[in-house]
């Protein structure tokens, strides 16, 4: 049995019957889009596919640098960090290709801490979907920068005068990608073999940058594709002695790095329903209220597109990351770009969305809005022809400048709770407030060279 035809419990035990493991890996991704994850014993994996197992909520209740929270109240030290139960997801099961024939699958929370879980948020906005007579289709589309670098030596430099694996501007370049052709054949044998399939793979503008499509799936299977290939190219270059970085922005002298999302949507008879050709840019009424929603919704529901600190150095003029909730037609300046097509491939594609968020709370949030304004029968305005960075849009549809304004406008969301749940809401929102405070502890190189001697 091949570990993509694993689809129930039953499978799952029968493929690592077959193979004789020891051991399996298990993951769950937090709120950050971390993996957190350990190995299984064949036995405890056994009992876990009949009857879950404990996996401590302190992966909740803790930042990308496992840092506790002390403003959430659905885990800390007032609850004592107990388990929290946790259910195995038999069909994402993957093969780890360096790991001589090992599994990986997938888990996410159940019980309380499912109001909480990001792959289960995600599924309730897909639920949303089904009960509105939509599948959702979706694909994620990432920049991320390679550095001749080792866990300890980024260290050992304070992440200063990082050694990219390529100087210079060399976009679309097949020099370079000919010369580091190990490092790209390496990402595309492992999306290959762990199903996330790349049907792009490039480099683009700046030093040591590749920009990865991943293939097209289904709400929760893209957005398991796109967690998945974030965490995994991050091992396969660290196994050659190098880094990749999916930070909004690690340096000012480049632009930042994007994680744009392209969604689509059918009907239950697998009929495209964002496709017109009556209309001009092949718009039909259900794609344009899906446009507007997107639009009107992208300021209160940023924070889970632009989800760190570093999320707002990306978002500023003339670096291909937009300021405003902006539309046009194959217009690349614009926060909302649609994508006239065929009924296959029509679609729109979220520009603001950066590299650094967590692919399940992105999906969310922008099928989230879509479906909103499907119900809502919302209308896009503004329709941008030309540079949309040289015009100015009514305050609201601005975004939030910092990732504590967008905190507040999530929390103040009517939308959000409704489709997230307020237990969510809330606890994300103290994840980003915390997050900004933890940055205002400390002091910048801007800081210290610009007022250490003249002030």
């Amino acid at each position: 049995m091949e570990a993509r035809d694993v689809k129930t419990a039953g499978d799952a035990r029968k493929i690592v019957e077959e193979r004789r493991l020891s051991h399996v890996k298990v993951g769950v991704f937090d709120v950050d889009g971390v993996l957190r994850g350990k190995y299984m014993s064949r036995g405890k994996f056994f009992s876990a596919l009949e009857h879950g197992f404990g996996f401590c909520d302190v992966v909740l209740g803790w930042d990308s640098k496992d840092q506790l929270y002390d403003n959430v109240s659905f885990t800390g030290w007032h609850t004592g960090y107990p388990d929290a139960p946790t259910r195995i997801v038999p069909d994402s099961c993957r093969e780890l290709p360096f790991e001589d024939n090992n599994l990986f699958f997938l888990a996410e929370f159940t019980g309380d801490a499912e109001l909480i879980c990001p792959r289960a948020i995600l599924r309730r906005v897909l639920e949303r979907a089904t009960a509105l007579g939509y599948v959702p289709y979706a694909s994620f589309e990432y920049e991320f920068f390679i550095f001749n670098e080792t866990r300890d030596s980024i260290r050992e430099k304070n992440y200063r005068n990082l050694n990219p694996i390529a100087p210079g501007f060399f976009g679309y370049s097949v020099l370079r990608n000919s010369v580091d052709t190990e490092i790209y054949y390496d990402l595309l044998t492992l999306g290959e073999k762990m199903d996330f399939s790349l049907e792009g793979l490039h480099e683009e503008t700046g030093p040591g940058v590749l920009e990865a499509a991943i293939a097209v799936d289904q709400g929760a299977a893209a957005a398991d594709k796109a967690a998945l290939f974030k965490t995994f190219t991050k091992v396969v270059v660290q196994r050659r002695n190098k880094m990749a970085t999916f930070m909004a922005k690690w340096s000012a002298d480049w632009p930042g790095q994007s994680g744009h999302i392209h969604v689509s949507l059918k009907d239950q008879q697998g009929g495209a329903v964002f496709h017109d050709p009556s209309q001009a840019g092949n718009i039909s009424e259900t794609m344009r209220h899906f446009i507007g929603g997107q639009q009107a919704l992208m300021p209160e529901l940023l924070a889970l597109i632009a989800p760190t600190v570093n999320s707002y150095t990306r978002l500023v003029p003339g670096f291909w990351a937009p300021t405003q909730a902006s539309w046009g037609i194959e217009n690349r300046t614009c926060a909302l770009r649609v994508i006239p097509g065929s009924e296959k491939s029509q679609r729109v594609e979220h520009r603001v969305a950066a590299a650094d968020a967590n692919p399940y709370l992105g999906l969310a949030a922008v099928l989230t809005s879509g479906l909103w304004g499907i119900e809502n029968k919302i209308d896009p305005v503004h329709q941008v022809e030309g540079n949309a960075y040289e015009l100015s849009f009514p305050q609201a549809l601005q975004l939030p400048a910092t990732l504590w304004e967008a905190a507040q406008r999530l929390k103040s969301s009517a939308v959000a709770i409704d489709y997230f749940g307020k237990e969510f809401v809330e606890h994300f929102a103290a994840s980003r407030e915390w997050e900004e405070r933890e940055f205002r502890k400390h002091i910048t190189d801007w800081e210290l060279e610009r007022y250490f001697e003249i002030i």
